[in-house]
This record gives C-alpha cells, sequence and structure tokens, in this order.
C-alpha cells in the first residue's frame, strides 16, 4: 500500500469563485488507466483536513485506511495507492484539491467528502473525467447518478428517521435549529418535512426553521434565550466537527438546558469527549452505533480501538465500508478483465448486499445510496467513558 497526503496547506483561507471555475475548467477527458501499467490502482480522498470540519475528515480519511491496514493494503487483489486531499471548509478548497487528483495524481476513484455543497460542486469534475465518486458522508440529492454512490445515507434521512419518534414523544412544539449551508439544508428539511407530513408542529415563529451563520457562530447563547421565549417542548438540531462541541456545551449552561434534545450527528465522533458531561442524555439519531451486535462490528470496533483508543464513528463506518465497496468492485472488475474507472463503476452497479458494521445494507437504484436501518441513540457512559448507546431500531430508508 502506498499512502501519501497531497493536500492545501493546512489552515487555507477561502479561494475566489475564478478559482473555483478555473480548477474545472481544466478538467478534459478521463483519469488515467488503472494500474498504471504495474496492477496499482490510485484511489483519491478528499476530506475536510482544516476548518470546522476537522474532526469528521480525520475520520474519514483513518476509517478507509483502518481498512487498508487490516487487508494487506490491497483492494481486489491489487496494490493500493491512496492520495489524501484537504477539502477544507467547502467547495473553494474542495474543488482545486479534487481537481488536482483527477488532473495531475490521475486517480482511478474519489472517495471522502464531508460537505453536500462539495459534493454539488465536485460533480462536475466527476462527470467529464467519467470515474466513480464513492461518497462516504451525507449526500444531498444528485440527477445524474451514473458515476456517484453513496456509502453514507442522502442528507435528509437522519431527519426522515427520528420525526415520527420525536412526534410519539414530546408533548407540544419542537423547535428546529442548523446551519446555513447545503447540509443544513437537507438535514433540516428532512426532519421538518416529514414531522408536518405527521401533523407536529414546529416552535419557530412562523413555523421555519432558525438558521445560524455557517462557520462563524460560535456563540449559540443568543439562540437560546430566543428559543426560550418560545412554547417549545424539545429541540432537534443538526451540527457536526467543532460547531457541535460549542452548541452541546452552550446548550447545557443556557436556559433551555431542561428540553430534550435531539439531534444528528452533534455528538458523533471525537466532539463526545470534548463535550464532556454536557453530552449526556442527548437523544441521536443515526446509521451507526459502536454497540451494534455483529460480528462485523465487533471486528470493525476492536480493530479502530486498538489503532485509536477510541470508540469507532458513523464517518469511520462509511469510509470503511467505502474500502469495503472498492475491494469488491476492483476484484470483480478485474475478474471480468480490465480495470478501469468505468469498469470498477460497472462493477459497483452490481454489488449486493455489504457485510458491514451498520448492519447488512446494498446500493438502491434509484439514489445509489444504502437501503439500512436507522437507529436512535442516547449518550450514557460506557466504562469511564461517554458513548452512543443504541436504544431502538427507527425506519428503515432508502431507495
Amino acid at each position: 500500500m502506498f499512502f501519501r497526503t497531497s493536500h492545501l496547506p493546512r489552515r487555507v483561507r477561502p479561494l475566489g469563485a475564478a478559482v473555483l471555475a478555473l480548477g474545472l475548467a481544466a478538467v478534459t477527458g478521463c483519469s488515467g488507466d488503472a494500474g498504471s501499467g504495474d496492477g496499482t490502482v490510485k484511489v483519491g480522498l478528499v476530506a475536510s483536513l482544516s476548518g470546522t470540519y476537522e474532526p469528521v475528515g480525520t475520520e474519514l480519511r483513518d476509517g478507509f485506511k483502518l481498512y487498508l491496514d487490516t487487508h494487506g493494503g490491497k483492494l481486489g487483489g491489487r496494490e493500493v495507492e491512496l492520495i489524501v486531499a484537504d477539502e477544507g471548509d467547502g467547495p473553494p478548497t474542495a474543488v482545486p484539491a479534487a481537481t488536482k487528483l483527477v488532473k495531475k495524481d490521475k486517480v482511478d476513484v474519489l472517495t471522502g467528502l464531508v460537505g453536500g455543497g462539495s459534493v454539488n460542486a465536485v460533480l462536475p469534475l466527476v462527470q467529464q473525467a467519467k470515474i466513480p465518486l464513492l461518497g462516504s458522508n451525507a449526500r444531498p440529492p444528485v440527477k445524474d447518478l451514473e458515476y456517484v454512490w453513496t456509502t453514507s445515507f442522502l442528507s435528509d434521512e437522519p431527519g426522515r428517521a427520528i420525526a415520527p419518534y420525536i412526534k410519539e414523544k414530546v408533548d407540544g412544539p419542537v423547535y428546529a435549529i442548523g446551519p446555513d449551508y447545503q447540509g443544513g439544508y437537507d438535514e433540516l428539511r428532512g426532519f421538518t418535512d416529514e414531522f408536518k407530513r405527521v401533523k407536529g408542529k414546529l416552535a419557530n415563529p412562523g413555523g421555519k426553521t432558525t438558521w445560524t451563520p455557517f462557520p462563524k457562530t460560535t456563540n449559540f447563547m443568543p439562540y437560546f434565550a430566543e428559543i426560550a421565549k418560545t412554547d417549545a417542548k424539545a429541540v432537534y438540531c443538526f451540527y457536526a466537527g467543532k460547531a457541535a462541541i460549542d452548541f452541546a456545551k452552550q446548550y447545557a449552561q443556557s436556559d433551555i438546558a431542561d428540553l430534550p434534545l435531539y439531534t444528528a450527528f452533534v455528538t458523533e465522533g471525537s466532539v463526545l469527549q470534548a463535550q464532556g458531561p454536557a453530552a449526556e442524555d442527548i437523544y441521536s439519531v443515526l446509521n451507526y452505533a459502536p454497540d451494534l451486535d455483529n460480528e462485523a462490528n465487533r471486528t470493525f470496533a476492536a480493530d479502530w480501538t486498538a489503532a485509536h483508543d477510541t470508540l469507532p464513528t458513523t464517518y469511520a463506518m462509511a469510509s470503511y465500508d467505502a474500502a469495503a465497496v472498492l475491494d469488491k468492485s476492483i476484484a470483480d472488475a478485474a475478474a471480468k478483465g480490465e480495470v478501469t474507472p468505468q469498469t470498477i463503476n460497472k462493477a459497483i452497479a452490481g454489488l449486493g448486499q455489504i457485510d458491514s458494521p451498520r448492519g447488512a445494507w446494498e446500493f438502491g437504484d434509484k439514489a445509489h445510496s444504502p437501503v439500512q436501518t436507522w437507529y436512535l441513540r442516547q449518550v450514557r457512559p460506557d466504562g469511564s467513558r461517554l458513548s452512543n448507546v443504541m436504544v431502538q431500531d427507527l425506519a428503515t430508508l432508502g431507495s
């Protein structure tokens, strides 16, 4: 296995729209043939290694690398060169990073991508180059899916999965709040649309979600003060990375600390230990919990904990699964002939069930995203640590 990092300087300032456009204009034709004549497959992983979502991007990188480390550095029997690039806080840094991977490094497949806005911005690059984009975090809806897949989920699914449960458990209106960028819009839309469908009422003035400026918002206290003025009986939100730490800690110190908090992602990942006691009892919805009882998860959780001395997360799991998908698809492509970006993509389309730490899943034909179970978790002590403990199944979504 070859592993190298090819990314922009660590604290990159957002680049202008002109640079973004030039990055796309530079892409013509396809990437190089898989293997570069020696059987090596090049995988480009784009993830946030700086900025607000650095904790998420780091786990995407490490989840993929864990699979390689535990499978002899090979995928589908081929040596792998993994090239990692920095997504930063979104499109202005994600597009140049991905463009370099495709044009200069000539990768055979792209994976990773933390932000929904980054996914949308990179799509023209993928479509022009005709290489598979196997995303490993939440993805917005995409019209042209020929080369687009995700091993994580569609961005609106967490909210859709938990909304009926919240309607059943909360006796009164619920306040919805999230960050004002593509991922936030998708996540909160999933909740509010489904919550309204099941006859739930929002406590927000005018029944409209409250948006916090992204990535600028670090002080949530003024927003909590506004929530306290409403008749809210609970709060639903989506935040991740460093913003999630600020949100959870300040929530516990606010005038609404006694309101039940339901979330997607707020307590997921390394942020949980940083949040400390402030995170206890918070409910969350995700497609994975570290205590799921199946053989694949026991192996994954043990390997992850041995390597990182922390509990595994959905970010690491989905990226680990992206490597598993490539392992199977590259082997299938090789068995049928030449391994190229196009034959890898065709093989992904023909895969059946993936034996995953989250439980078995498969790609849906309509959305190229997993058909999978969603779980309700609650932050509880697990020995000397806090953990997102699985409470119950919520729903099976995907198409």
